[in-house]
């Protein structure tokens, strides 16, 4: 008898560890079944989304197309730094033909210490041609600038660095600028420009010389003396021989094939950094010899930057009020003695330099026949 009532006391303690155990479990799936939802968007046994609505929204407004890839960056300011930025810049297609219109464009990259004093002369110069120029600056990172919102160069900053004069840092802005311009695959013609510098023909004449020349115009000579090889340092052999030395100005033009050769280059950069230290002028032999053992047949040997440099120095002429007029550039655009595709040039140089800030109000009261523009 009392071993029948210890088995019925002994029922309801098991129910209840039963019913207790159920209760847990229910409690755990109900837990873990909140947070799911929560994190991860799951809910009725389905997986709703495992993306942000911000993201989900991007990703239906802006579809995986074609249209996506060739866009140029909405803005020039990122977080990449140089060796992140060559890699990307240096992306190549191996298929010659685009597969969209393209209209080339040039890029039009100011090598500067701070503001653009002859800016305005620069905006006349690019009324009208708003769908083929793209402008770069590269300036003193603690250089602030304060364009209007309406002016070509609002927002044309690309992330900078301290560059000091005859030091590799020259060099790796100028690189920095063609990378950034590369970014854009509509950009066709690098052009680097100073503060001091103008255009001297009108946008029209300069895109059309840009556009048929088969070469790049890259100044690269074999200076025998003691401001060409005398700089040569034999430790650059063998990847640069004195046989393979040139000197060039250090303002350049190069299409798109040369511009992604400069910045993919590591094979003569160690060597340059290492042994052209300044009374070696880096900027005038780096670009200059490097292209010439790479690719010589695509180099006119020339610029089209116009200098002075008469006076001697280690620096050219450099022009105020006084000097503008309009012989003055009749004289600098009717130069010969060059050659374009082959062919004796009727005009050597587009680009002129160095003009004070002082030569701007002169030359905005130029006629427009002595500028074209």
């Amino acid at each position: 008898m009392e071993e029948g009532r210890s088995r019925i006391k002994a029922l309801p303690v098991r129910l209840l560890r039963l019913v207790l155990l159920f209760s847990g479990v229910c409690i755990v799936l109900t837990l873990g079944g909140l947070y799911m939802v929560r994190h991860f968007g799951i809910a009725g046994g389905r997986v709703s989304s495992f993306t942000s609505p911000a993201v989900s929204e991007t990703c239906s407004e802006e579809p995986n197309t074609l249209e996506r890839w060739i866009r140029p960056p909405p803005s020039l300011h990122h977080e990449m730094r140089d060796e992140e930025l060559f890699w990307r810049a240096t992306l190549v297609p191996q298929i010659n033909r685009y597969p969209f219109p393209r209209v080339p464009k040039i890029a039009f990259m100011f090598l500067t210490k701070g503001p653009l004093p002859l800016a305005p002369l620069w905006e006349r110069f690019f009324k009208g041609h708003e769908d083929r120029y793209s402008i770069y600056i590269h300036s003193t990172p603690s250089y602030q600038p304060h364009y209007s919102p309406e002016s070509v160069f609002y927002r044309r900053q690309i992330p900078s660095q301290v560059t000091e004069w005859g030091k590799m840092s020259m060099c790796d802005a100028e690189r920095r600028l063609l990378a950034n311009a590369l970014l854009d695959i509509s950009n066709e013609w690098f052009v680097l420009v100073s503060e001091s510098c103008i255009p001297i023909f009108n946008f029209q004449f300069i895109y059309h010389y840009l556009r048929r020349s088969r070469y790049s115009f890259v100044g690269a000579f074999d200076d025998p003396g003691p401001y060409g090889r005398g700089r040569y340092n034999q430790n650059m052999a063998p990847e640069v021989n004195i046989t393979q030395w040139r000197k060039g100005s250090q303002w350049f033009e190069v299409d798109r094939r040369a511009a992604v050769r400069i910045v993919e280059d590591t094979k003569y950069y160690p060597k340059f950094l290492e042994f052209c230290k300044p009374a070696c002028y880096v900027d005038e032999h780096y670009f200059p010899t490097m292209l010439s053992i790479e690719t010589p047949s695509v180099l006119a040997n020339r610029s089209v930057t116009w200098v002075d440099w008469s006076r001697g120095g280690a620096h050219p002429a450099t022009f105020g009020r006084a000097d503008i007029t309009e012989e003055f550039f009749k004289r600098i655009r009717e130069k010969k003695g060059c050659t374009y595709n082959d062919h004796n040039a009727s005009a050597c140089f587009l680009f002129a330099r160095k003009f004070a800030p002082s030569a701007l109000e002169s030359l905005l009261r130029l006629q427009p026949s002595a500028l074209g523009y």
